[in-house]
């Protein structure tokens, strides 16, 4: 896996419900290394820091891998690298084999898989309509949010070195799909339970499904 684009946003303001509000998803390709902090991405724009940002969501990475996939079905669009409000573009993400505990050498960062984007209304004023949400989640390929275990500098071309593999077995995907399953496998919610780097407000709001 390998960075190819590093991406920020500045403040965008929009009209949603008759209210004017900000999001910080409309992020552009940039020629500087990011700073990756243990909250944030140093001089990005987070606007609601209730759903982004933070400990389990300091910094998210998706796939440059799906983008002839979206391409192709909003050719319309003035296509770029951080589309999907991502501060990491990254060459071979699959979220089908990265698993939730997953620890990389990211540039001089050391970073932890802890889990995947879950699409907003946002996303919907990024592509122009709200249907992207249910295609988002159709898709099945959301990218991942990281934990920042050690502060440090990325930059275009950096690869993510595994340094360990999670040995509860718990993917990406998996945790995605069962976000949207409205009976939940029993086999995958104790996987997930049982997986020490799974944000803890997640497991709260599944345990009634025990």
């Amino acid at each position: 896996m390998k960075v190819i684009s590093t991406n920020l946003g500045k403040p965008t303001s929009f009209l949603w419900k008759g209210k004017e509000e900000q999001t910080g998803i409309f992020k552009i390709p940039v020629s500087e290394s990011l700073h990756l902090t243990i909250n944030d991405v140093s001089n990005d724009t987070v606007i609601d820091r209730v759903h982004h940002a933070g400990l389990n969501k300091a910094c998210y990475l998706f796939a440059s891998d799906n983008y002839p996939y979206w391409k192709n079905k909003y050719p319309e669009l003035d296509w770029n690298w951080g589309m999907f409000g991502e501060n990491l573009t990254v060459e071979g993400l699959d979220e089908s084999v990265m698993r939730i505990g997953d620890i990389y050498k990211l540039g001089t960062a050391l970073v932890q898989v802890s889990q995947p984007r879950e699409p907003c209304y946002k996303l919907g004023i990024r592509f122009g309509t709200q249907e992207i949400l249910k295609e988002f989640i159709t898709h099945n390929r959301p990218g991942t949010y990281v934990r920042i275990l050690q502060e440090g500098m990325v930059s275009t071309g950096d690869e993510l070195l595994l340094q360990e593999k999670s040995k509860n077995t718990l993917t990406v995907q998996q945790f995605y799909e069962l976000m949207f399953l409205k009976k939940k496998p029993k086999e995958l919610l104790n996987l997930f339970m049982d997986n020490p780097s799974v944000p803890e407000y997640k497991k709260e709001r599944y345990r009634k499904y025990l």
